[in-house]
């Protein structure tokens, strides 16, 4: 072996790493905010974890990108701690499919169909249909599907890179004795998580042993011990991963850490205690790259049955390492991390922009109650809403629009568009309920008071602009295109109100039964619940594009009132909120 066979082996190393990450990121963004949504639904007990964790992790194909993911869920507060055990139990069983996948490469037949199922044979042909549609299709989801088959190739053939380097090592007298060192266990399981922390992969680290296996110099008592090491390796990137996360998220690097190390550390008891007694016979034999596949299958499941009934003490474990604090922590708003799955991070992103709404809709619905029952304790609740709603649209729009930076589906893409118009319109529907609260101080202050016939109006008013808010708000939580169809026409219904309403204002004032002074007051609140169905109409009409059933948000606002559903349902709210007669 010369010195371009370590160019070729290190040449192989880096293709093998970087379609590992293409495929990786491809199939995470083809997942989307499914993956979130099943860690929520699907983490009640530890065996729904364990499968959620397995299938997850063989989806996405990264163990790691599977860790990390869970430290930036516990450290954004959606997940509690015990819920990530299971699932990093179930990602370490999920791992092992790519070891049977590079296991392929050592396929030996003179037979045509066993030959086919050679990496190094339908990988090009694989890499030939990922460029196709990269280069070819128009739509989003089959480039994605091109760039996972770019990635299993280029991966492919980083394997076949590195086990060509590596073959004129099996002549090398000083390369079998280099490999009588690894038959001490304890060596073996240093070398593996030594290896593995320093390249953060895992499957990397597993498809280099298997390369080294072809030479046929590696024995199992040699590739046991390094397989174990490699679980330990693992678990640098969850390590890193833990850096500047509050403490409960730092439990999750605590779990995975204990996780791995007590199951290596079992095993190698067990396993090697086992081999003084009974010598077992397989251990001098040379192992293959199937082999090793297997034994990284039954250790990774040995330890998952060991001490998956042990999962409450691995978390009190985990506290234990890190204690509480007396000073609370401070909630996470939203984790960086998550933006390594923008799938997930949109996902969250929509979670957080409901949470939002709430608040508007509720601060709106204080700044009503002022109007008729004034409360200083109210009026604090409300200034400090609007200051929440103020560091939601600052933190939520640089959030999404550092996701937009990042490999997004073009659904995901659909769905930032649209919470970046309404994280806008929430903020806005704050500002003028805090317009409101200070139009009810003002007349709590100057013990204004509107007459009888006036506040028969305003009732009937607040009832229609309650109703929009209900229609927008919700058609925005369910994503539902048809009941936000229903919000323009009341939209417009309100703006009748309004005109309708300041005129009867000049009627009475012509008649001496009002006062400019309630005038100011009564246009001020008038223009504000005015402006607040307008955002209304905004989200309703987001809702409806993020759809794709009207991308042009002018369009749809000139050609719907020509519609006859239109005319109806104006029609319909206009005789539902009808003034009373004068």
């Amino acid at each position: 072996m010369d010195i371009f066979s370590l160019f070729t082996l290190c040449g192989g190393l880096a293709f093998f790493l970087y379609g590992m990450t293409v495929m990786s990121k491809s199939l995470e963004k083809m997942a989307g905010g499914k993956l979130e949504r099943l860690l929520k639904q699907m983490t009640s007990n530890p065996f729904k974890s364990l499968l959620l964790g397995a299938g997850i992790t063989i989806a996405i194909q990264s163990s790691s990108a599977m860790t990390v993911m869970l430290v930036g869920l516990v450290n954004s507060g959606v997940m509690e701690l015990g819920q990530t055990i299971g699932v990093i139990m179930g990602s370490n069983i999920g791992t092992t499919l790519t070891a049977w996948i590079l296991s392929l490469t050592g396929i030996e037949s003179q037979n045509l169909f066993l030959n086919l199922l050679k990496p190094k044979n339908f990988s090009p042909v694989v890499a030939l249909i990922g460029i196709l549609l990269i280069m070819a299709s128009k739509k989003q989801k089959r480039r994605d599907i091109g760039r996972i088959m770019m990635g299993f190739s280029i991966l492919m053939y980083g394997m076949e890179l590195m086990s060509s380097s590596v073959a004129p090592l099996a002549d090398m007298p000083e390369f079998a004795r280099l490999m009588t060192a690894f038959n001490n266990p304890l060596l073996g399981v240093l070398v593996g998580a030594v290896f593995t922390g320093i390249i953060q992969s895992s499957a990397a680290s597993v498809g280099i042993l298997q390369a080294l296996a072809l030479t046929g110099s590696i024995t199992y008592g040699m590739a046991i011990p390094i397989i174990m090491g490699q679980n330990i390796g693992t678990c640098v990137t969850a390590l890193i991963s833990s850096i500047g996360v509050n403490r409960n998220a730092k439990r999750v690097s605590v779990v995975h850490i204990s996780f791995n190390v007590i199951g290596t550390a079992a095993c190698l008891i067990l396993f090697f205690g086992g081999d003084l007694i009974f010598h077992f016979p397989f251990m001098d034999s040379v192992i293959g790259v199937g082999g090793i596949a297997l034994c990284h299958t039954i250790f990774n499941v040995f330890t998952t049955v060991l001490l998956l009934p042990f999962s409450r003490q691995l978390e009190k474990l985990a506290r234990r390492a890190i204690p509480v604090e007396a000073a609370a922590e401070q909630f996470a708003f939203l984790d960086p991390r998550l933006l390594r799955t923008p799938g997930v991070a949109v996902s969250e992103c929509v979670a957080m922009t409901k949470q939002m709404a709430e608040l508007a809709h509720q601060n709106t619905i204080l700044s009503v109650r002022q109007l008729t029952d004034y409360s200083d304790a109210r009026a604090t609740e409300i200034l400090e809403n609007e200051d929440k709603l103020d560091i939601y649209e600052d933190r939520l729009g640089n959030y999404l629009v550092q996701i937009s930076q990042h490999g997004v589906s073009m659904d995901d893409i659909r769905t930032v568009s649209l919470l970046l118009h309404a994280i806008g319109d929430f903020e806005r529907i704050g500002d003028h309920s805090l317009n409101l609260q200070e139009a009810a101080q003002e007349m709590e202050e100057k013990d204004l008071h509107f007459s009888e016939a006036a506040k028969r109006e305003l009732t009937v008013m607040l009832s229609a602009l309650e109703d929009i808010m209900d229609r927008a708000f919700t058609a925005f939580a369910n994503d539902d295109p048809a009941l936000a169809a229903t919000v323009e026409p009341l939209e417009e219904t309100i703006d009748h109100l309004s005109e309708e309403i300041r005129l009867r204002h000049i009627h009475r004032l012509q008649k001496g039964e009002c006062t400019i002074q309630l005038g100011f007051v009564l246009n001020d609140l008038l223009t504000n619940w005015e402006r607040v169905s307008d955002h209304c109409s905004n989200l309703a009409v987001s809702v409806i594009e993020e759809r794709g059933e009207e991308m042009d948000r002018h369009a749809y606002l000139h050609n719907v009132k020509d519609a006859g559903s239109f005319v109806s349902s104006l029609e319909k709210d206009m005789e539902t909120y009808k003034l009373p007669e004068v």
